[in-house]
């Protein structure tokens, strides 16, 4: 039963929580050679913004930390979550903080400009 209390505590505080967030302002812009993602979200300092790949997947989220009948709960809140095409180097994706913006750079790879191989026939 107490481990029901908790769920829908954290169920209702996650309610509230997303009643009360601004709205993260994510802009994705394309360069020759890479792809720029900028994230702002009013009031959490991008440094807490946390960016990981998983699976070929991005995500980017933050966790805001909550106090609820005495027990601390951190609670995930996700910004972006999707797979990378083929195309981004995983390796070299990197990120950087300018102007209270976290920016993620997800560079380009030789498959970019497409991938052609010509197929001979034996015999």
């Amino acid at each position: 039963m107490e481990n029901r209390l908790d769920i829908l505590t954290s169920v209702d505080v996650l309610n509230t929580l997303h009643g009360g967030i601004s709205e993260p302002q994510v802009l994705l812009k394309q360069y020759e050679h890479f792809r720029e993602m900028r994230i702002r979200i009013p009031g959490i300092e991008p440094e807490t913004i946390q960016v990981e790949v998983n699976n070929n997947t991005l995500f980017v989220y933050y966790t805001l930390n909550v106090n609820s009948n005495g027990k601390d709960i951190r609670l995930p809140y996700t910004i972006y979550n999707r797979q990378l095409p083929y195309f981004i180097e995983i390796s070299n994706i990197n990120s950087t903080i300018e102007d209270k913006e976290l920016v993620i750079t997800l560079p380009f790879n030789s498959l970019a400009n497409g991938y052609h191989k010509k197929i001979t026939t034996n015999g």
